[in-house]
C-alpha cells in the first residue's frame, strides 16, 4: 500500500542518534537544549520549549494564559487534543465554524462567538495553510484576548513573510511521527515572554525548580531542587533532540518537496471538474502537510483508492460532534457538511515518481477523465 503519510530520514538522523546513545546521557540534556536554540533561531522566536507533544504543548500554553471557567474559541476541524487542552484547563471550547475552502478560521467567524467570558483563541493552520492572521490578531487585540497557534501541521510555513508559530502569544509545533519535521513524538512551544518560558521549563518537569542535567553541569552532582507547583512528566529527551536536530536541517527541502508534489496533484486535477483542490491564498507559504481533495463522492473513491493498493485518510471529524464534546455543541455548517467530502491523498518527501503517477491514474481512472 502507498501510505498517506510516511516519515523521511537519512544517514544524519543514524549519526546523531549513535553519538547521544554512545554520550550515555538520553534524558532531557545538552541535544535538547541545542535542538531548542536552533529552533527558535530559525523559527524567529525568543524562547523555543521542547516537550514530549503537542498536546503537551497546548496544555501548557493555556495553563500559562489561565482558562479556567472562560471560554476558548476554537474550531472544530483538527485532532481532538487541541480541543482536549482546554478541557485539561478546566476551559469551556466554543466551536468556531470554518471558511470552506482551505477549512481554516477567520476573523469574521471568530467575532461573532466573542462574550465577556472570552479568554483566548486557538487558530489550527489546517493542513500547513496559514489562517488569515492579521485580522485575527487586531481582534484579540481589541477584546483583550490571547491567541494560540496550533501549528501542528504548519513547521516551516509563513504568513506575509512571518513563520507560522511566531505571530500568536504562543505556537505550538507537532513532531508526531509523520509530521513534517518529526522525532517520533515530541513538540515544541514556542513564546516570545519571558515569564511563561520559564514557567514551562518547571511545568514540563513535574514543578522542579530546575532539571537534572542543570544540576549535574558542574563538577558534582547537586541534588537538591525545589518543587514550586504541581506540573507534568512533559519534557522532550535527547534521544528525540538528536533525531529532530538532523530534521530541522533538511525542513525546507523536504517542505519543498511537499510543495512541490502538491503543485503537480494540482495540475493533474485541473480536468477532473468532481474534485476541489486547497487554494494558496495571497498570504500563504504552506508547508503542505497534506493533500486534502473534495468530493461528493468521497467514501467510493476511498474505495476504489484501496483496491488499487493506496491508503487514504478522512481529516477530520468534527470535534464537536463527538460524544464527549455534545456538552458545547453548536451548529457548525461548514463543518458539519464539508467533512463528509473529504479525502486526505498520500504526500510525503519521499514519495516516488512511479507512487505519485500511480495515485494519478487511479483518480483519473474513477472520475473516467
Amino acid at each position: 500500500m502507498i501510505p498517506v503519510f510516511k516519515p523521511f530520514s537519512d544517514e544524519k538522523e543514524m549519526r546523531n542518534l549513535k553519538e547521544v546513545i554512545d554520550s550515555g546521557w538520553w534524558g532531557m540534556g545538552p541535544r535538547t537544549s541545542e535542538f531548542e536554540n536552533k529552533f527558535a533561531t530559525y523559527i524567529g522566536a525568543k524562547h523555543a520549549l521542547g516537550l514530549n507533544s503537542a498536546t503537551a504543548a497546548l496544555h501548557l500554553a493555556l495553563m500559562c494564559i489561565g482558562v479556567k471557567d472562560l471560554e476558548v474559541i476554537t474550531p472544530s476541524m483538527t485532532f481532538v487534543s487541541t480541543n482536549h487542552a482546554i478541557l485539561y484547563n478546566g476551559g469551556i471550547p466554543v466551536f468556531c465554524d470554518v471558511e470552506p475552502d482551505n477549512l481554516n478560521v477567520t476573523a469574521a467567524n471568530i467575532e461573532k462567538l466573542i462574550t465577556p467570558k472570552t479568554r483566548a483563541i486557538i487558530v489550527v493552520h489546517y493542513g500547513g495553510y496559514a489562517c488569515d492572521m492579521d485580522p485575527i490578531m487586531e481582534l484579540a487585540k481589541q477584546h483583550n484576548l490571547y491567541v494560540v497557534e496550533d501549528c501542528a501541521h504548519a513547521c516551516g510555513g509563513r504568513y506575509k513573510g512571518k513563520m507560522l508559530g511566531t505571530i500568536g502569544h504562543f505556537g505550538s509545533f507537532s513532531f508526531q511521527a509523520v509530521k513534517n519535521l518529526s522525532t517520533g513524538d515530541g513538540a515544541m512551544l514556542v513564546t516570545n515572554d519571558d515569564e511563561w518560558a520559564t514557567r514551562i521549563k518547571r511545568l514540563r518537569w513535574v514543578g522542579i525548580s530546575k532539571d537534572t542535567f542543570e544540576r549535574g553541569a558542574g563538577n558534582s552532582y547537586d541534588w537538591f531542587y525545589d518543587v514550586t507547583e504541581a506540573g507534568f512528566k512533559y519534557h522532550m529527551n535527547d534521544i528525540m533532540a538528536a533525531i529532530g536536530l538532523a530534521q530541522l536541517e533538511k525542513l525546507d527541502w523536504m517542505n519543498a518537496r511537499r510543495r512541490n508534489i502538491t503543485e503537480q496533484y494540482k495540475e493533474a486535477f485541473a480536468t477532473v471538474p468532481q474534485i476541489s483542490v486547497p487554494p494558496v491564498k495571497s498570504y500563504m507559504f504552506p508547508a503542505c502537510h497534506n493533500f486534502v481533495i473534495k468530493t461528493e463522492r468521497r467514501d467510493e473513491l476511498r474505495q476504489h483508492l484501496m483496491m488499487n493498493g493506496i491508503s487514504s485518510g478522512v481529516h477530520y471529524y468534527p470535534n464537536h460532534l463527538f460524544e464527549m464534546y455534545k456538552p458545547y455543541y453548536k451548529e457548525l455548517p461548514v463543518s458539519e457538511t464539508i467533512w463528509k467530502k473529504l479525502v486526505t491523498l498520500p504526500l510525503y518527501p519521499g514519495m516516488t515518481e512511479d507512487e505519485f503517477k500511480h495515485v494519478i491514474r487511479a483518480i483519473w481512472g474513477f472520475f473516467k477523465v
